[in-house]
């Protein structure tokens, strides 16, 4: 029905046919309506939505009038907006225009509308004095700016009330200085005569009034004057406290984090520290449970909570009703727990004994803290007093047992992962120490040197022994070390290199080979893999995950 604010009066075979049609696009077997930008109506939508009023009906399809306006479209006046006031189009004319007004000579208003003075002889035949034409503006004010009662004031103008007020201020003292000057007399019986007289008659100046008097009202003033964080009643003296001292800050606007603890706006309490990192007792607020966990409020709730008991067990005892009841019975009630308190544990000293172990030493002498004076140097050493006796603990210590001068424990074997003496190199527990001959024999019976010593007594050259040296070592550090192979930074032999690619390019044709005929290599062998072997496999292996492997570049 989206099209029919469109319709006018239609016939019968029309109205069918429309019909028609609206269910037709309601089931989906014709295209929806149109609206004036191209965008399909919904045909389910209801047709007092989709049928424009009499006022907004252009005769086409459209959903227009139920959508808001463009930003551009809409007006949105400022509420500072208002008239220019005093602006002028240009200059003055020289002459009389036809069609302008008849008393000014501006072409903007007629004489029924201007504002000047009436003239006795108007522009119209004077032609003189012509006013210039004024701006015509059509200023669009909002809701609020037609309300405004101050829109359009200039807060300039005010400060011409302050000047008036200065300069009648000033005449009025320049005048009061003048009448004093006027009264002053040099004749000391005059002034004598007129101090009686203001005494009999306590007359009192009409403008400056008496010291009395002002301090009278400095005094009264105090007394109705507000405490910080207090109102007081001057008439009453009654003080009423505030909740919160006005100067203070806010307990929400300590820590601004919404996350930081909660503020309760209804009974202005914040239980949790606003700022947790720091310390209470340095904390401007700490929050409400750190004060009613420090001063005299743990005895008044321990009171409260004997209250509590005392009534529940059938005590005629109430904390608000009779106070100095409740604390008198609390007291007596601490008091009887202590004695109660001493008593038990006297029978059980009596009975099982051990009253000696209950007398320790004080404090000051458990911690160690003493009054002896020692003054240290820069490089730790005592100059004066004596040093503080290091503490021991129960088992023996520094014992050397059997020639040695360290103690088991003091020496780690990296190669066999035991542990030993330091001074002997001995991993074998209450052995006798050897010294520095049993150090070199144990250097000497490790497996690295044993299997990087020369196994032929005949000396060969310098250059092979030398190079077989080396290798040796090296197969022994590869062997023995506890680094993998291949890890940390590796060199590499290039001979030894390319003679291990070609060995596995054997071994991957004869690997292939075999699955060909079905046979399986045989596994076995005390061969260790050396770097260069492990890097031409590196090298001739195929990276399964790598996305360009099966890549070829095809030459155009």
């Amino acid at each position: 029905m989206a099209s029919s604010s469109a319709v006018g009066k239609l016939s019968r075979e029309e109205f069918r046919r429309q019909k028609d049609l609206d269910a037709a696009r309601k089931a989906g077997t014709a295209p929806a309506a149109l609206d004036e930008e191209g965008k399909p109506i919904n045909p389910h939508i209801p047709q007092y939505i989709s049928q424009a009023p009499w006022y907004l009906d252009t005769g086409a399809p459209s959903l227009s009038h139920q959508r808001r306006a463009e930003e551009s479209d809409r007006i949105t006046p400022s509420l500072d907006t208002w008239y220019d006031r005093g602006a002028t189009a240009g200059p003055a004319a020289k002459k009389y225009r036809k069609g302008a007004c008849e008393n000014c000579g501006a072409m903007s208003h007629k004489k029924k509308d201007c504002l000047e003075r009436p003239r006795r002889k108007g522009a119209r035949f004077s032609n003189k004095d012509i006013k210039a034409d004024e701006v015509i503006q059509e200023v669009e004010l909002g809701y609020d700016a037609k309300r405004d009662r101050w829109n359009g004031y200039d807060p300039a103008e005010h400060k011409k009330i302050y000047a008036e007020y200065a300069a009648v201020e000033a005449t009025r003292q320049k005048l009061r200085e003048e009448e004093i000057d006027n009264q002053t007399t040099t004749d000391l019986a005059a002034v004598r005569k007129m101090a009686k007289a203001g005494k009999t008659e306590k007359k009192e100046d009409a403008d400056f009034g008496s010291s009395d008097e002002e301090d009278a009202d400095e005094d009264k003033y105090a007394d109705a004057a507000d405490a910080v964080g207090q109102k007081l009643d001057a008439k009453t003296r009654i003080t009423v406290r505030n909740l919160r001292i006005r100067e203070d800050t806010a307990k929400y606007l300590i820590n601004l984090d919404p996350s930081s603890a909660y503020y309760d706006p209804k009974t202005r309490s914040m239980r949790d520290a606003p700022n947790k990192d720091t310390a209470p007792e340095d904390a401007k607020f700490a929050g409400e449970n750190f004060f009613r966990s420090s001063g005299e409020a743990p005895a008044v709730q321990q009171l409260q909570l004997f209250a509590w008991q005392a009534a529940a067990r059938g005590n005629d005892v109430h904390l608000n009703a009779n106070p100095t009841q409740g604390e008198l019975l609390h007291q007596e009630f601490k008091e009887k727990r202590q004695e109660l308190k001493e008593t038990s544990k006297g029978s059980i000293l009596a009975k099982y004994g051990g009253e000696e172990y209950l007398q320790t030493a004080p404090r000051e002498l458990r911690q160690g803290q003493t009054e002896d004076y020692v003054e240290y140097s820069r490089t730790g050493q005592v100059i004066k007093g004596r040093e503080r006796a290091k503490a021991r603990s129960k088992y023996p210590e520094d014992v050397f047992v059997n020639n040695h001068t360290s103690i088991w424990g003091s020496w780690y074997d990296a190669s066999s992962g035991t542990w030993g003496y330091s001074c002997c190199h001995s991993n074998v527990h209450l052995s006798y120490c050897s010294g520095e001959a049993g150090i070199v024999a144990t250097e000497a019976s490790n497996a690295q040197n044993l299997l990087s010593a020369p196994s032929e007594p005949i000396a060969p050259s310098p250059e092979i022994s030398t190079s077989k040296t080396v290798t040796s070592h090296e197969k022994v550090e590869q062997n023995y070390s506890k680094k993998r192979v291949g890890e940390g930074e590796v060199k590499l032999d290039k001979n030894r290199l390319a003679r291990a690619l070609q060995e596995e390019k054997k071994r991957a044709r004869g690997d292939e080979e075999d699955d060909r005929s079905g046979k399986r290599p045989k596994v076995g062998g005390s061969h260790d893999v050396t770097e260069e072997e492990l890097e031409a496999y590196r090298m001739r292996r195929t990276i399964t995950e790598d996305p360009m492997a099966n890549y070829v570049d095809v030459h155009d």
